[in-house]
């Protein structure tokens, strides 16, 4: 009888005993050893802290922060700081969650970090909770505007080489209670290297902080994780939706025609008032709005600010009675202005050309201009704004006939001049600035090409409202007839290497926060509302904000109801009689 021969595979791992005749037995010799988790994770969170923190380093160097040894030390510091957290927040994973989701999890973080470099790189933005809740919300025109091959190399180098390389490695997974002890050992020392980095350099960290808070929000990719979870957490103010001005009424009127109201509100996009021809702009930007104004019914109000940098933030504020700061720390979500508008009997329509009304208009009749292509307006997947005005006259004798009869608002929401892609805002025919700047990546463009785009969608936005204003010039028969453009946040065009806008209100810069606001009242409404429209031009340089929107648009329109503040309303004060 023969003796068992043992044959390896040139790996070491397999092999067969062969026994007399055709028996044989596969066995498994043990596993070679792998890689611990910690040692990955150890490794991945330095990339990360260093190379995926371009910006916060790049931020630090302009400060002036990274000079000498005090800069070289503070950069170790916090560079392993940041490291060590990234390192506690997985080791706290490996104790408390199965083994499996260790290299997902990695995989995440490393394409959170590389994202967040690009966009923090290229448009100098910082990453916190409202400008993810603005990646949430949005849609797919927007989407296809930041795709550029900068983006997809950075994602390449910062996260796909990366997490290749995890992907294909032999992790070895330790088992039993001696295996999580050592994780727990593991985590307290992660914390504890993260308390002594940060603890060495805390007097100048700290001093950065306070003076800088921006560059909290430049911390990769914790910064996405921390607002990952402000979105994923209860909020104080969750739970249903509490009714709003269900009291209000129309207040009778002062005109002799009987006509009910019809009243346009422009709801702008990334539009900045000092890019405006009507408000002092050096470029004739708004050529048919001046000729407007000079013909004394249109008002265009100089000092307007913002209650948010990004649509998200601004729009849900402005339609709401709080104003800015009450609106921040409201206890309870409750219905806004277009709620109220239909309590007190008016007709209400919101037509958009944007990516949603972030919630104000879903209890009011509704339409979208995507994937509604309209032959001379769409090109592609997007649309230019003037196509709102298509059909307009249709969908509002849609509208419930009772309440056409009392009045009707129509809100517009404009694509406006959203960035970055500027130049597909505006038709050839409005193209008045060149050369303009044609990329996504608008660091590869001139400050002077990036402005002639956007001031092009200025200028295409003077077409619309003027536009507006015709069209209810042709509804005078049967409407007293009122515009009023208020856009939503500004935008920054490459000062101070800052591009687009959503940074933190405090740090913000004003050019993201000063905001255009227009009215326009025909004769009719003038003699409706009792408002003059001299008094208007004596008040257009008065500092006004979105704070103001809610209750003038109620005092516009002669809406009695107890959540109307009379001392926001900036039309009372030009009342007859008030």
């Amino acid at each position: 009888m023969h003796a068992p021969e043992l044959r390896r595979s040139a790996r070491g791992q397999t092999g067969h005993v062969i026994l007399p005749g055709r028996w044989s037995m596969r066995w498994r010799t043990p596993s070679q050893p792998g890689w611990h988790p910690q040692a990955v994770s150890a490794l991945l969170c330095l990339w990360m802290a260093s190379v995926g923190n371009l910006a916060l380093w790049q931020a630090l160097h302009q400060l002036g922060s990274l000079q000498g040894t005090a800069g070289l030390r503070l950069a170790l510091g916090l560079g392993v700081g940041i490291a060590a957290l990234l390192g506690t927040l997985v080791s706290l994973l490996t104790l408390l969650a199965p083994r499996w989701l260790l290299k997902p999890v990695l995989t995440l973080l490393l394409l959170m970090a590389a994202f967040g470099s690009y966009f923090m790189q290229s448009y100098g933005i910082v990453i916190d909770a409202t400008m993810l809740t603005n990646a949430l919300q949005t849609d797919v025109r927007e989407v296809t505007d930041l795709l550029h091959w900068r983006l997809a190399l950075t994602v390449f180098g910062l996260a796909v080489v990366p997490a290749w390389w995890l992907w294909r490695l032999q992790v070895r997974y330790p088992q039993g209670l001696k295996a999580q002890l050592k994780n727990a050992l593991f985590l307290i020392a992660f914390v504890a290297v993260s308390v002594g980095a940060t603890g060495i350099i805390f007097q100048n960290l700290a001093g950065l902080m306070r003076n800088h808070t921006q560059l909290r929000y430049l911390i990769n990719p914790l910064n996405s994780v921390y607002a990952m979870g402000r979105l994923a957490k209860p909020t104080q103010h969750a739970g249903p939706l509490q009714p709003l001005g269900e009291d209000a009424k129309l207040a009778a009127t002062n005109s002799p025609s009987a006509r009910p109201p019809l009243v346009v509100l422009v709801l702008g996009e990334t539009a900045r008032s000092g890019n405006f021809g009507i408000n002092g702009y050096a470029r004739n930007t708004t050529p048919l709005l001046q000729a407007q104004a000079r013909n004394g019914l249109m008002v265009s109000y100089t000092n307007a600010w913002s209650c948010g940098t990004s649509t998200a933030a601004s729009v849900p504020c402005m339609f709401s009675p709080l104003g800015r700061e009450a609106y921040g720390a409201r206890d309870a979500d409750t219905e806004g202005l277009l709620d109220v508008l239909q309590h007190a009997g008016l007709a209400v329509l919101w037509v958009d050309n944007q990516a949603g009304c972030k919630g104000v208009c879903d209890r009011v009749p509704s339409a979208s201009t995507t994937g509604v292509p309209v032959p001379g307006f769409c090109d592609g997947n997007e649309c230019f704004d003037a196509v709102m005005l298509h059909g307009l006259e249709q969908r509002i004798a849609a509208l419930p006939a009772a309440a056409r009869a009392k009045g009707v608002v129509v809100v517009l929401h404009q694509m406006g001049g959203h960035g970055p892609a500027y130049s597909h805002r505006s038709p050839a025919e409005f193209k008045k600035f060149g050369p303009e700047c044609l990329s996504s990546a608008l660091q590869e463009c001139s400050q002077e090409s990036i402005t002639n785009a956007y001031d092009n969608t200025i200028v295409y936005t003077d077409f619309l409202l003027n536009s507006v204003v015709q069209w209810l010039q042709t509804q005078s028969g049967q409407w007293d007839t009122a515009m009023q453009y208020v856009a939503d946040h500004g935008e920054s065009l490459g000062e101070n290497n800052i591009y687009l806008h959503g940074l933190p209100y405090s740090v913000a810069p004003d050019v993201q926060k000063h905001v255009p606001w227009i009215t326009w009242l025909s004769p009719a409404f003038t003699q409706r509302s009792g408002i003059t429209p001299a008094c208007l031009q004596h008040n257009a340089a008065a500092r006004i904000s979105h704070d103001n929107f809610f209750h003038s648009v109620l005092g516009l329109l002669g809406v009695q109801t107890g959540v109307y503040r009379p001392a926001l309303d900036m039309y009372r004060s030009c009342a007859a009689g008030a």
